[in-house]
């Protein structure tokens, strides 16, 4: 036992301490990572504030995306998004999603820009930075969980506390400067394969360095970005022998920052919302969700808002209404299948009610209010089995500060 356990030790010394391009063994298989990267897809749509509801604009980024993907060494199934988030940021989950911020794209002034960002991310999975983390996270659970299943009689508990826990660090990874010159090299060789511009990647670079003056942009958070990388990159793409025209711009670049453009007041009105939603001032954030709807009719996000403030206001037919369009535009994303949920659920609808919840479910596991409505709705149907296990998995994944937590302790105990 104690041999298994060295071994284990020394394993994990190993994995930790290897170049992430130099060494051909790794501990996480590529299935494995890519059906990790999937599995935090909704989850970033929802920390991001939803996906950006115009499909010309992400069958573009799309478009763009794989253009440069076709020229990277790890053929994985590699998707690109456009998320509302003003944040001025971008990031890539393990085996192959990437993602975008409409902050960001407000931000980039050319195609080759917006290519240069889509192959620096490609870069980060391409060189397993992700995958890297993971097998470190890896190891570390194997003997975390060791003593879990010794002390706990709460497995599944445990396994989603874990994966709110991964998923976060994921969303905030921090590369090291060695990472991102790697992902920058990365990014410039599958720019210019694609055809582009490959000083995309420097005037970005600028970009951010003004950001910063005022406003820090957010991928700086993740993405050291010191004198001296901007002076690297810029070496290796005059190391380079470039031959040919490269694509520096283009018409539909411009046209579809046009479109996002125009849906700034309404993006603008949502943030402001948003902001007044958590600081509790609901009154107020209503006003501004009600005016994003009306400046935009795809936004979907103060659809959910609308829908969940309307239920506290006991307007249940307009909640149900706004729940209806929200997922007539979105029907794939956690909110608005927890919306049409929630609101089925007040009116009755318990069968159709575990129909959305379980969506939902499916697609962020650790939401425990998810769990307690559930639970409501199989205690009302009057299958007290589903309805305990539902209200022990709330409780457990309950961060202690939800408003029905001490209603599932007493369904709890009654069951």
């Amino acid at each position: 036992m104690k041999a298994r356990f060295l071994i284990l030790i020394f394993t994990v010394f190993l994995i930790s301490c290897a170049p992430s391009t130099s060494s051909s063994f790794t501990l996480l298989p590529e299935r494995k990572e890519i059906e990790i990267g999937q599995s935090y897809i909704p989850v970033a749509i929802e920390e991001f504030d939803g996906l950006y509801s115009h499909r010309e604009v992400q069958d573009y980024l799309s478009q763009l995306g794989n253009r440069l993907a076709k020229h990277t060494q790890r053929k994985l199934p590699y998707k690109f998004y456009l998320v509302n988030s003003e944040q001025v940021n971008a990031f890539a989950l393990p085996g192959g999603p990437v993602f975008i911020t409409v902050g960001l794209l407000f931000q980039l002034e050319n195609e080759s820009q917006l290519a240069s960002v889509l192959g620096h991310e490609l870069g980060h999975i391409n060189a397993r930075h992700h995958a890297r983390f993971l097998e470190k996270m890896v190891a570390l659970n194997i003997l975390l969980n060791i003593g879990s299943v010794l002390i706990s009689d709460k497995p599944y508990g445990q396994v989603l506390i874990q994966f709110g826990h991964i998923g976060a660090q994921l969303l905030s990874l921090k590369f090291s400067r060695d990472q991102e010159r790697e992902a920058d090299r990365f990014g410039i060789d599958y720019t210019i394969k694609a055809g582009y511009d490959p000083n995309g990647l420097i005037e970005v670079f600028h970009i951010f360095k003004r950001l910063e003056k005022d406003r820090p942009p957010e991928w700086l958070s993740t993405h050291p970005l010191p004198e001296t990388r901007i002076r690297e990159g810029a070496k290796y793409i005059s190391s380079l022998s470039l031959s040919g025209s490269l694509i520096k711009d283009s018409q539909d670049f411009q046209r579809v920052k046009a479109i996002v453009q125009s849906t700034k007041p309404s993006l603008d009105e949502f943030y402001k919302g948003k902001k007044l939603y958590k600081e509790g001032r609901k009154d107020l954030a209503y006003r501004h969700f009600f005016r994003s709807v009306e400046l935009w009719d795809k936004n979907y996000m103060p659809m959910v808002y609308l829908s969940i403030m309307l239920l506290d206001y006991g307007r249940v037919k307009e909640a149900f209404e706004y729940a209806s369009r929200s997922y007539s535009i979105a029907p794939n994303v956690f909110s608005t299948n927890y919306v049409m949920g929630l609101v089925q659920f007040t009116k009755g609808d318990h069968r159709d009610s575990i129909k959305y919840l379980e969506e939902a479910r499916k697609l962020i596991p650790d939401y425990p209010d998810v769990y307690y409505y559930l639970g409501r709705n199989w205690e009302a149907l009057g299958d007290r089995r589903k309805a305990f296990e539902n209200y022990k998995t709330a409780v457990e994944l309950s961060d202690g500060k939800r408003p029905w937590e001490s209603d599932a302790r007493e369904r709890l105990k009654r069951l």
